[in-house]
């Protein structure tokens, strides 16, 4: 085995595992800054032992176990020196052992869902409690927590900090909130949620397009939530990961590659999560109350798409209208962004750059890759070749994702091909 085999093992695994070892031991010590801590040494561990002894067959199984261990013995070392009693050692790996096998009876039964409630706790700013726990479900750095809300990586380590900090000062226990608590904690619970998914769906950095481990942990998260919760938004974003879910498969080509929306194979779309995601939207729908919320209406956009036979066949300026709805509620340059692409398609490239261009002085948008390839797009639709090349280079020079790189860069050929036979058609006879 290669020296680098079990590091390559051990990243995977923390992608996988890190969130659920987190919230168990978060759970066990009553310390969110403590268990993320106690993972992260028993991962070390594990790299210098894998890298002599060979990667065990369930290594997700042996850092559980090891990660265990470990709390029991600082719970034992804190009870020991609080109390001064040899015998509570015993009593207090009796007692956790027990209660790291028991099935758990709450509401919700689940140590992930319980660990983003903690995370989101009224405590903590909105900036905060989102950024925290992006940190701790699914592993990512703060730089891809930072590259989520298109600001400075040092401001997404400020408030990562100065969270656990709160949470430890307030002595905020791990556990659910009351019922009569539980609505005002659920917008940013469900923002958490999606960000989660969204960083599943296309990753910031790294070699891989999606990270379907991520993407599976919001969505069984979303489905707990569907049940525990009767709400509009719940079975809005629910139905929205289902339907952007259902096109996993069509989004990677054979050898790996980013295949964009227009140019999938909609046969490879999953038909079952299509239809969860419909019938999500229909109980969403159900629950409306005055009118409906974000993630309602961008299930009816991903509908519009998961409802097309083929992308000919979208209603563009159906999805037009909606985005003009969703700007009412939630507004924002990424909204606006993604309302200019869909009134180029309905409208015209002319139509959809006049809405793109103002974005380009948006300083939330500078450094988002998006609003250049965007801009290219409409670019080479109105047969400005030379401009279209420039913007989605500035695309590709500003994603930290390979496969987005790659696909942006194949673009940036195609654009400057076009030019020269443009070029070439329109030369003078010799």
């Amino acid at each position: 085995m290669s020296a680098r085999e079990p590091r390559n093992v051990v990243s995977a695994i923390w992608r996988i595992e890190s969130a659920k070892l987190i919230a168990m031991l978060a759970r066990m010590i009553k310390s969110v800054d403590l268990a993320e801590e106690i993972a992260q040494e028993v991962f070390i561990d594990a790299l210098t032992r894998w890298e002599t002894s060979g990667v065990p067959d369930n290594p997700g199984g042996w850092l559980m176990t090891a990660a265990k261990h470990r709390a029991v013995d600082v719970l034992r070392h804190a009870r020991r020196a609080e109390r001064k009693h040899d015998q509570l050692a015993q009593e207090v790996e009796t007692t956790l052992a027990a209660d790291f096998d028991e099935a758990l009876d709450d509401v919700v039964g689940d140590d992930l869902l319980r660990l983003v409630f903690v995370a989101c706790h009224p405590v903590l700013s909105q900036e905060g409690r989102v950024a925290l726990t992006l940190r701790l479900l699914g592993g990512l750095t703060t730089d891809e927590v930072a590259r989520a809300f298109l600001v400075p990586e040092s401001t997404i380590a400020q408030r990562i900090t100065r969270a656990k900090r709160t949470l430890a000062e307030k002595n905020v226990p791990f556990e659910l909130p009351r019922p009569e608590d539980l609505a005002a904690r659920l917008e940013s619970v469900l923002e958490v949620i999606y960000l989660v998914f969204n960083e599943g769906y296309l990753a910031t950095t790294g070699d891989d397009w999606m990270r379907p481990a991520l993407c599976e942990d919001a969505l069984r998260l979303g489905r707990i939530l569907a049940e525990l919760v009767s709400e509009s938004e719940v079975h809005g974003l629910l139905s929205l990961m289902e339907i952007q879910a259902s096109r996993a498969r069509a989004r990677v080509s054979p050898d790996g590659e980013a295949v964009l929306l227009p140019d999938q194979d909609r046969t490879l779309w999953d038909p079952l999560l299509v239809r969860r995601g419909l019938d999500g939207l229909a109980r969403a729908d159900a629950f409306v109350r005055e009118r409906p919320g974000p993630y309602f209406l961008q299930a009816a956009i991903a509908a519009c798409h998961a409802r097309a036979k083929s992308a000919a066949d979208t209603d563009w300026a159906r999805i037009a209208a909606l985005y003009d709805a969703l700007l009412q509620v939630a507004p924002s340059p990424v909204v606006e962004l993604n309302r200019a692409v869909a009134l180029g398609m309905a409208f015209g490239p002319e139509v959809g750059l006049a809405v793109a261009d103002p974005l380009t002085n948006d300083p939330a948008l500078r450094d988002y890759p998006f609003l250049p390839s965007v801009r290219a797009d409409f670019l080479a639709k109105l047969g400005r070749f030379a401009d279209a090349k420039t913007e989605v280079e500035r695309a590709a020079a500003l994603t930290k994702n390979a496969r987005e790189r790659t696909l942006l860069l194949e673009r940036a050929a195609s654009y400057a091909q076009s030019d020269e036979e443009r070029g070439s058609t329109n030369s003078p006879p010799s």
